[in-house]
């Protein structure tokens, strides 16, 4: 089947299975030389767990990467990354669907991807804007809440809000849906293409691709019409300033019917699917949405490495 493979000149091809014994991915265009190891990858892994003690994440599950090519002593070689990922959920496997399991790989490339941007000054600040009704307020936030806040709301008010409003729809066996925001810094200006390839139109897609992502705007989205603030894309290609983009997500789908399953005993059970199935998605996917936009981001800086004669006789000649 395709449709596996994203990106031109830095790409990834994701593999998994709904009934297979793991999830992997393979990168190719990493340059050699970055300093990385698996523990670098792993932290950036951990940030897609949920907080145990938080009501909203009904599987308390985690990944565990291995690197299996690409890397010698903790430094890139230049070969395909190849990556396998083991999720210590997956005799629960009958319950998980295939796009939710594959955010674990796109994470995994997404952390090659951002700690290249980072040697290029390019950072992330990415977060829940809203769940449900419950939106975060600019004049609260920091950055000090957003690392204590178990659903990624950089609002301690807003974040004590979404987890009583989660806690009221699971008594009614309901999900929420929510916005995710990231800006990114220090992206420099000329990156994207005008044409079909414009910054903003591959990071759309990118972020699309991710399960449950139904919307994405960037700056003041359709309030541009009042010539407001684009986002830091111009005509499609960066402009220098920060890019501000918002994803929707849609609630977790939900079905009454029976599904058989395996408890953490071995032994065999039923389960609705809304018990296996989490309450909201929307704090866990923050970190997949900034990893298809670093992944984008990536692929179109060194895009743009050679659209330009001077850039490449610079690189050869200087």
């Amino acid at each position: 089947m395709a449709g596996a493979t994203f990106g031109k000149n830095f790409s990834i091809t994701s593999w998994v299975e709904t009934g297979g014994n793991g999830i992997g991915v393979v990168i190719d265009g990493v340059p050699a030389g970055l300093a990385l190891g698996e523990n670098d990858i792993q932290a950036f892994m951990n940030r897609r767990r949920p907080t145990a003690a938080c009501l909203f994440a009904r599987r308390h599950e985690n990944d565990f990467v291995t690197v299996n090519s690409g890397l010698e002593d903790g430094v890139t070689n230049g070969t395909p990354m190849a990556m396998t990922i083991i999720n210590s959920a997956i005799k629960y496997k009958s319950a998980k669907r295939v796009t939710d399991r594959d955010n674990a790989s796109r994470t995994a490339a997404g952390a090659v991807a951002a700690a290249i941007l980072e040697k290029l000054g390019i950072t992330f600040c990415s977060y829940v804007r809203s769940i449900g009704p419950v939106s975060i307020k600019y004049g609260n936030c920091s950055l000090d809440d957003l690392k204590n806040s178990p659903v990624n709301m950089p609002d301690a008010e807003a974040s004590e809000k979404a987890v009583e409003y989660l806690k009221e729809i699971a008594a009614e066996k309901k999900t929420a849906g929510g916005v995710i925001e990231v800006i990114i810094s220090g992206v420099p200006a000329g990156v994207g293409q005008p044409f079909f390839d414009k910054l903003d139109a591959r990071l759309a897609a990118a972020v699309m691709s991710v399960d449950l992502a139904k919307g994405v705007e960037f700056g003041d989205g359709f309030a541009t019409v009042d010539d407001r603030h684009s986002g830091g894309v111009t005509a499609g290609v960066s402009d220098s300033s920060e890019i501000v983009m918002r994803v929707a997500f849609a609630p977790t789908p939900l079905a009454s019917t029976i599904q058989s399953a395996v408890d953490p005993e071995g032994n065999d059970t039923e389960i609705e699917v809304a018990e296996g199935a989490e309450i909201t998605t929307v704090p866990r996917s923050v970190v997949v949405v900034e990893s298809m936009a670093a992944v984008t981001l990536l692929d179109l800086l060194f895009e743009n490495m050679h659209s330009k004669l001077d850039d490449i006789v610079g690189f050869y000649r200087d």
